[in-house]
């Protein structure tokens, strides 16, 4: 779960923690990068596009794809919408607010 305001980063990752999934943290695409360069087990991402730091969260996600292309990407943001050619291949967007279930089923589908 990446996303740079903390009450929202914290609710979701708790919904996601209670559905089962094993979730860890970032504040920014390169906290985001220095889990995924020593978290072997990751299976997706969910990140917000708007992250403070020199990358957002699109750009986090080609590079997600560029390197780990097993890992499954969801997108969303508050701010502006995603069209299909703007993500990687077989990326989801959101747009916030977003209902928690429909993350949470999205992140089942990307990683089962």
């Amino acid at each position: 779960m990446i996303e740079d305001e903390p009450l929202i980063r914290m609710a979701i990752a708790d919904d996601l923690r209670d559905a089962g999934f094993h979730t860890l943290e970032a504040a920014n695409a390169d906290d985001a990068l220095g889990i995924l360069s020593t978290e072997a087990s990751i299976g997706a991402i969910f990140t917000d596009i708007d992250l403070h730091g020199e990358l957002d969260g699109l750009t986090l996600a080609w590079i997600v794809k560029d390197r780990w292309p097993p890992i499954g990407i969801i997108i969303t943001s508050g701010k502006r919408r995603v069209e299909r050619d703007q993500m990687p291949d077989q990326s989801l967007f959101f747009p916030k607010p977003y209902a928690h279930r429909a993350i949470i089923a999205a992140l089942a589908r990307l990683v089962s």
